[in-house]
């Protein structure tokens, strides 16, 4: 059976005994909660935190390091990652919007009155960007500071980059860390059906019928801002810098996005993506050798609509009111760790973990959510494959124009 299948049962199973345990007794539902429930959900999360801050070291130092390349730097390079930062930062913000206008984390549906918070002003934005640059990158990563250890990864793949075959070694090194951590995501997410069992199940015996009707409307959210990206921002690209047609194009790639979305990877869909791009959509094969593959590690569209979601959700649900500053700081994180996170299952998780502890909010709050993310990350994988393409479209379409002129 594969993953996906087993979240979705334990999902189901985790509603339905989450539902009988909050109408059975207090005493019931306290003593099952304490010594099964908690244990083996709170397991899972420390399995996910474990991971938080080498795979966000590591693969950003890759990634870095990989667009350093002298030949990859051109103006094509540049083209393509602005493109997708920008179009990251559109979707961080239209999950944002989403979020805050559809309120799908009521205030009070989950009891957290076991969790304190101190409320505190944000720092200014100017001392939030001096305090980028870590003074101690060990002690930045010991207490988890996402900015400066994303900051401190840039400089090191920056460096790798420059000095090339001098560093080959160290550069060979870090790819064998991302191998052995991305064999630890899919490790860690083997556990996600017991995690989601156990997670559901607690937060629904807690806060009873309430809690799905506010967990289906996260997921709707989300949805919603998948749709609207993908809808709206993707095909006014096509259209205004490809001068392509959006619904031949949505047509054509449809085969692909349907493997990414029983896949739940970039990664293992990339083939598959590459093929249809060259064959239907007619785009340059030197183009998608280097546009596809690089979006596969740091176009994250739909992971960053998620994280957007999910972190307003969460705050909702903890009664925690997120300002311009905190907003901009989501925007400003997830958008940096986009930068080579590995497309494979499971990892945006890994990533919203770092969001929430950077805006002070409780990694908890990741047991709302992740019952149905495996779902959403079905339809994220669409979505970063679509994004993907369309950048890949539109640098080959003007690249035909340029040579026909």
């Amino acid at each position: 059976m594969s993953l996906t299948k087993k979240i979705l049962i334990s999902l189901l199973l985790g509603v339905i005994v989450g539902i009988g345990l909050s109408i059975s007794s207090q005493e019931f539902f306290a003593s099952v909660d304490q010594y099964v429930l908690s244990p083996i959900g709170q397991l899972f999360i420390n399995l996910i935190m474990m991971l938080v801050v080498p795979i966000v070291f590591v693969s950003i130092v890759l990634g870095t390091a990989g667009l350093g390349e002298p030949a990859k730097l051109g103006k094509i390079g540049i083209q393509t990652i602005s493109f997708y930062l920008i179009t990251t930062a559109i979707a961080l913000s239209i999950g944002l919007g989403v979020g805050i206008i559809l309120e799908p984390g009521e205030e009070g549906v989950f009891p957290v009155n076991n969790v304190e918070y101190e409320e505190s002003m944000a720092p200014p934005i100017t001392e939030t960007l001096i305090n980028i640059i870590p003074k101690n990158p060990l002690e930045a990563m010991s207490s988890g500071d996402m900015l400066q250890i994303i900051a401190f990864a840039i400089f090191i793949g920056i460096a790798l980059a420059a000095l090339g075959e001098k560093t080959a070694g160290i550069h060979r090194l870090f790819e064998q860390a991302n191998e052995i951590l991305i064999f630890l995501v899919n490790l860690v997410m083997k556990a996600a059906p017991y995690g989601a069992f156990a997670l559901i199940a607690s937060a629904i015996g807690e806060a009873g019928l309430h809690a799905i009707g506010s967990m289906a409307m996260y997921m709707l959210a989300v949805i919603l801002a998948l749709v609207i990206h993908g809808g709206v921002i993707y095909p006014l690209a096509i259209k205004l810098l490809g001068k392509g047609n959006p619904i031949k194009f949505y047509k054509e790639f449809f085969p692909a996005m349907s493997v990414g979305f029983s896949t739940s990877s970039s990664s293992a869909t990339l083939p598959i993506a590459m093929q249809i791009a060259q064959e239907k959509l007619g785009i340059k094969k030197s183009i998608s050798s280097f546009v596809q593959p690089l979006g596969a590690t740091i176009n994250m569209d739909g992971t960053g609509i998620m994280q957007a979601v999910a972190t307003v959700f969460i705050a909702q649900v903890y009664a925690v009111p997120l300002g311009l500053n905190e907003m901009i700081m989501i925007i400003l994180m997830a958008t940096l760790a986009s930068v080579g996170t590995a497309g494979v299952p499971g990892v945006g998780l890994v990533m919203l973990a770092m969001v929430l502890n950077q805006i002070g909010l409780p990694v908890e709050g990741i047991a709302l959510i992740i019952g149905v993310d495996r779902l959403l990350d079905m339809l994220r994988t669409s979505l970063n494959l679509a994004g993907d393409a369309a950048c890949a479209y539109i640098i080959s379409e003007n690249e035909k124009r340029k040579e026909a002129a």
